[in-house]
């Protein structure tokens, strides 16, 4: 054991490490710090003896301190394995996921000569962990092409009910007859709301973009969710924040542009920097309205007074050019749950009981691969080709099962 790590405190490297792995300026930002830092914190909970079973005191033996370094070795990531396991009742490849986060953490503990070995990859401390076949928690869903066609239906009929409920109402009533002049914007932020749904399914579907790229994560600052002026609809392209970490275009194929055209003329908005899927949430947008105004030197009863004027503050944000930030991916998670419910959509899955965004990106690849192959298809998902043919290797070997049936049939049918 190192000098160093012998009476260092555990929860002293998580920030360090955190650092080194996240994204961002300060390396604040990511779903991978995000997800390192709960499952680090689950791990020091379990080491001090907070969590486990009942007989579990923790790898200081109950002493009246913080564990450190010096407690550490693989008889402790053998029982945090079994813990995993067995005590947490989760599945084998949510197991396999955990245990890898505090394992990279151990890994990094090692090069900073916290410790001298890397205790959470012996084959000791590994064997009380399931089986790993090699699939990732929540990642095998793909919409089917009847599960595309009715949820892009269902969008599509939604968004033109509500489109044509804003531009019949007239602007003005019939003499002598009294309208409401939040009638129509009420009508428009109805119509805006069905647009933006629309638009985002048909993008999910048809782009194969990842969710996180399209847009935004609170995590990671640098992905703010796609903008008016990173869309070509003439050319059919939209610049992306890639995975790679970088800027890329991706194809806007057909069935997508005839909806984002709608949606754009529907929203109008006052610059290129509005974000195409803004969020709707009504506090966000709310406060957001409010400091805006505020900072531009109106007093209070004079934002109060401009709110009255519109129907919802969203309306509010477009006519004073307030832009509001971009959707969450959690937020499109929700719009999809509740999509593919009004949709009346039946999905069966261990993890999903809706459509999820990756899945409209599966879908797409396995169109892709069996219209075109793995090296097209590779292309379109900015992915390598050996990715696609692991992740879609079942296309290959029900390919080569039918050859192989063509082959015995025609053996069998010789005299």
């Amino acid at each position: 054991m190192s000098a160093r790590g012998e009476s260092t405190p555990l929860g002293e490297t998580f920030e360090r490490y955190l650092q080194d792995k996240g994204k961002g300026r300060g390396g604040e930002g990511g779903n991978y710090r995000r997800n390192a830092a709960r499952e680090l914190d689950r791990f020091a909970a379990w080491a001090a003896g907070d969590e486990g079973s009942d007989d579990w005191h923790g790898i200081a033996d109950g002493a009246d301190r913080e564990p450190t370094f010096a407690d550490l070795d693989g008889r402790v990531f053998r029982e945090y394995a079994r813990h995993l396991a067995g005590d947490r009742g989760l599945k084998g490849n949510t197991v396999q996921t955990y245990y890898a986060y505090v394992s990279a953490w151990c890994g990094w503990c090692v090069n900073e000569g916290y410790l001298d070995a890397h205790y959470a990859q012996r084959a000791s401390a590994t064997a009380p962990l399931p089986a790993d076949d090699g699939r990732k928690p929540g990642d095998q869903q793909a919409w089917s092409p009847e599960q595309r066609h009715e949820l892009t239906r269902h969008v599509d009929e939604r968004a033109r009910e509500a489109i044509a409920a804003f531009t019949d109402r007239p602007d003005e009533g019939a003499a002598g007859d009294e309208v409401d002049p939040l009638d129509r914007q009420r009508a428009r932020y109805e119509a805006l709301g069905a647009a933006r749904d629309r638009a985002l399914v048909v993008v999910l579907a048809y782009t194969a973009v990842r969710v996180g790229e399209l847009l935004r994560d609170p995590d990671d600052p640098r992905r703010r969710g796609v903008r008016w002026g990173e869309i070509d609809l003439t050319d059919g392209s939209m610049e992306v924040y890639r995975k790679k970490q970088q800027w890329d275009a991706a194809s806007l194929p057909d069935p997508a542009i005839t909806p984002l055209r709608s949606y754009r003329r529907l929203v109008d908005p006052p610059t290129d920097r509005w974000p195409v899927f803004p969020t709707f949430d009504r506090r966000t947008l709310a406060a957001l309205v409010e400091e805006a105004l505020a900072d531009r030197g109106l007093h209070p009863e004079e934002i109060e007074a401009r709110r009255d004027e519109h129907a919802r503050d969203l309306l509010v944000a477009l006519a004073a050019d307030v832009r509001p930030p971009s959707l969450t991916t959690d937020g499109a998670r929700s719009i999809l749950r509740r999509l593919t419910d009004e949709a009346g959509i039946d999905v069966d899955g261990a993890k999903h009981d809706y459509l999820a965004p990756h899945g409209g990106r599966r879908g797409m690849g396995e169109v892709l691969v069996r219209s075109f192959g793995y090296t097209v298809a590779a292309r379109y998902l900015d992915n390598s080709e050996e990715m696609v043919r692991e992740r879609y290797s079942h296309i290959e070997a029900g390919e080569l099962g039918d050859l192989a049936t063509d082959a015995l049939d025609e053996i069998d049918g010789r005299p």
